[in-house]
């Protein structure tokens, strides 16, 4: 009989103490569980060439019709402090991506100009940013930009059922 008044005392500790924990948790400060979109990484938004860079985090694409526009975007970009990186890509060198995009598509490349590409800002945000937040404020910002996109590769991987390499915190390779 004493063990039962035991284990129904153990039970009820652990109840009290769960719903303590729970509470606690409830209105206590959350902590956010680490993600590779919480890391705090090194913020350096001076605008660099995208060159051969790889990016596969989420991150915003700003188009322009022209080269002289896309810089001066980038440029502007330096100051924003929800920029982490901020990368550039002229009209040419999109359609140089192109071409090795869609290289198994020769069709596809032979009628595709290089001047309907858009000249374009690669900006990687800071940790934390709310990317809709974010791409509405440069729209407003930049009206000159053709688009302002979020873009998560591993959404669209996601609807594409493909399952990329996994992508480091910094978003690119």
């Amino acid at each position: 009989m004493f063990w039962v008044i035991g284990v129904a005392a153990v039970l009820i500790a652990g109840a009290v103490a769960t719903t303590a924990i729970v509470m606690f948790d409830r209105f206590g400060t959350k902590i956010a569980p680490p993600s590779s979109s919480a890391v705090a990484l090194p913020r350096d938004a001076e605008p660099v060439p995208l060159g051969g860079r790889e990016l596969c985090g989420k991150r915003l694409m700003i188009s322009a019709e022209t080269d002289e526009a896309m810089r001066a975007i980038a440029q502007a970009l330096r100051e924003e402090p929800k920029a982490r990186r901020v990368l550039t890509e002229t009209k040419k060198e999109s359609y140089e991506r192109f071409k090795k995009l869609f290289a198994n598509d020769p069709e596809l490349v032979r009628l595709t100009r290089p001047e309907v590409l858009p000249a374009v800002v690669h900006l990687l945000p800071v940790a934390g940013t709310d990317f809709p937040a974010l791409a509405d404020e440069l729209r407003r910002r930049f009206p000159e930009a053709q688009k302002v996109d979020v873009l998560d590769p591993a959404a669209i991987a996601a609807e594409m059922t493909v399952t990329p390499p996994p992508c480091p915190p910094e978003g690119e390779r």
